[in-house]
């Protein structure tokens, strides 16, 4: 889910424009170019086909992470596991993801790109595959494990040529286009597979995703060109870049900021069907409405975080905790939980734009490597937050106080960042008076 806004980090040699872009369009309009204006309107239409392959790969990618979070209660019946138990499913894929997102971009250098997306396609394939066979909860697990290494470098490497497939002025919206897969995959992807678990079987969720997987795994293959293997680059280089404070900030940033969410969102289904006594298909809805906040969230965090990004930061980072407060509070009543869901989606992924500008500026000359870390600390987070959110159920504190919880991560975060930019401010004006 953080890696739907990278396009909002673009750099800007990715951006264009509109008055550049009516000048190109002046210069097509030239009848001395009719026949080279046809060649590129073919390529065009291949480019594009390649871009919606990618977002397809983003697609399956957010259901398979999102998925497990509506069927726990399904598959913990099934294989005679508690909730928490079921949690450490979708930890285990975050930390998956932690762990493969550097391990792969670092060690896939060298192979040629549209070989590396098939083959990362393939292994989410497989992995999804292994789900759906599943006979026990260290099967499940494992498969959850494998399936998470293709998660960050797919990613990470299908950005870069989405960007590289499209003219210069168009290189940011074909990086959002593939992204925009991720976020259908929470409005309608999620909710169509928890749907599909409770009526015809977890199990049956993992087979249409690995369906989709060869699907994917045709379509990059036949969409994309063979593109050559890219310039070598120092991988030591882009290592130390991650031992920067400012850079390592801004990671723990998104660590917090992401557990906040998945403290609670984790537990989403439970909390619903226990507290709020929903019925299956309030349930469902909830999962769609919730989709809806988190793409109007990431709307919102990139136009505000264009103006100001610490002050987006400090903005919702305030309202998230105060929609787990009132979420708290108002659980077991439907009408109010609706809304409070919708404007919970909405600061969750708020976050993400500012979050991953952060990231990417603290780490300008080495800015591939730190997007997937960046990935990869999403998923700690996410990892982190489904634990804590867990270890409160195991206390039978009730689910009121995993949603407090969760705000308290939020305001933590906050806090943190205050103190982390005063102190910047300070450090500033000492210098400014040295000088």
């Amino acid at each position: 889910m953080a890696e739907g806004t990278a396009a909002l980090g673009a750099p800007a040699f990715m951006r264009t424009s509109s008055s550049q872009q009516a000048n190109m369009d002046i210069g097509n309009s030239d009848p001395r170019t009719s026949s080279r204006t046809g060649a590129l309107n073919e390529g065009s239409r291949s480019s594009n086909l390649g871009v919606i392959a990618l977002a397809a790969g983003a697609f399956g990618i957010g259901v398979t992470e999102f998925a497990p979070m509506g069927l726990l209660p399904v598959i913990a019946n099934d294989l005679g596991v508690t909730i928490p138990s079921a949690g450490l499913l979708i930890s285990a894929y975050a930390l998956g993801v932690l762990i493969g997102a550097p391990l792969m971009t670092l060690t896939t250098g060298r192979v040629p790109r549209r070989t590396l997306l098939v083959g990362l396609a393939a292994i989410f394939t497989l992995g999804n595959l292994l789900a759906a066979v599943s006979d026990s909860y260290g099967t499940l697990l494992a498969a959850r494990l494998l399936t998470s290494f293709n998660h960050g470098a797919f990613f990470g490497v299908g950005s870069i040529v989405a960007a590289s497939l499209v003219a210069p002025n168009r290189q940011a919206s074909a990086v959002a286009a593939m992204f925009m897969g991720l976020t259908i995959a929470n409005v309608v992807g999620v909710p169509l597979a928890t749907w599909a678990g409770e009526h015809l079987g977890w199990r049956s969720s993992f087979w249409g995703i690995s369906a989709l997987g060869i699907v994917i795994m045709a379509a990059l293959r036949l969409t994309l060109p063979d593109m050559p293997v890219p310039a070598g680059g120092n991988a030591l280089a882009e290592l130390r870049v991650l031992k920067r404070g400012s850079v390592v900030g801004a990671l723990a940033l998104t660590v917090v900021g992401s557990s906040a969410m998945f403290t609670v969102f984790t537990y989403i289904a439970p909390i619903l069907r226990e507290v709020t006594q929903a019925s299956l298909p309030f349930v469902t809805a909830m999962l769609v409405t919730y989709g809806i906040g988190l793409t109007v969230g990431n709307w919102l965090g990139g136009k505000f975080a264009d103006r100001s990004v610490d002050r987006t930061l400090i903005i919702t980072l305030a309202s998230l905790s105060a929609v787990l407060v009132a979420f708290a509070a108002l659980m077991p009543f439907g009408a109010p939980v609706a809304v409070l869901i919708f404007l919970w989606g909405v600061a969750s992924f708020a976050l993400v734009p500012p979050l991953q500008v952060r990231v990417m500026t603290a780490a300008a000359d080495a800015p591939n490597l730190a997007s997937s870390v960046n990935i990869g600390a999403f998923n700690l987070g996410n990892a982190l937050g489904a634990a804590l959110g867990g270890g409160v159920i195991a206390l039978d504190l009730g689910y009121p106080a995993v949603a407090l919880a969760g705000a308290a991560t939020s305001a933590i975060g906050l806090v943190a960042f205050l103190l982390a930019a005063r102190s910047s401010e300070v450090s500033a004006e000492q210098q400014l008076c040295r000088a």
